[in-house]
């Protein structure tokens, strides 16, 4: 299992919209960077991920899992864009922020501090267990 952060705007597509879908889920769609379509290409079904709201909040709040690997973005005719489907897990207990994320030591490589405007990135099994543990939730 390999593990992922989904970032988005809370006007656009929030967690409280991805909750809403239920196991039915939601296409992670409208990506148009050519980095984070090749990582949703790396996906598996039953990969999880952070769900991020970016914007004003930079904070990690809840718990997502992949349940379809990539296939062609709904939203376009053009077939380079292609995106996976996330289900919620569950929601985070305490939301995990930048700040919280920058003052971690053993996070000072995490994607989301090195490569911030990414909206689909990787993240590794030790970061995923430190912003679980963050965000006193089990890591799934």
């Amino acid at each position: 299992m390999r593990y992922w952060l989904f970032k988005s705007e809370p006007s656009t597509w929030s967690w409280d919209d991805q909750l809403a879908k239920g196991d039915v889920g939601e296409e992670w769609d409208g990506v148009r960077n050519y980095q984070a379509r090749n990582f949703m290409r790396e996906m598996k079904v039953g990969d999880r991920g952070f769900f991020y709201h970016s914007q004003k909040e930079k904070s990690v709040v809840g718990l997502v899992e992949v349940i379809a690997e990539a296939h062609p973005d709904s939203t376009t005719d053009d077939d380079r864009w292609e995106c996976v489907d996330i289900k919620a897990l569950r929601s985070v207990k305490t939301p995990v922020s930048l700040e919280m994320v920058k003052q971690d030591p053993k996070l000072a490589e995490m994607a989301l501090l090195r490569n911030s405007r990414l909206s689909v990135q990787p993240v590794t099994a030790e970061e995923w267990q430190i912003v679980c543990a963050m965000a006193g939730v089990p890591p799934e």
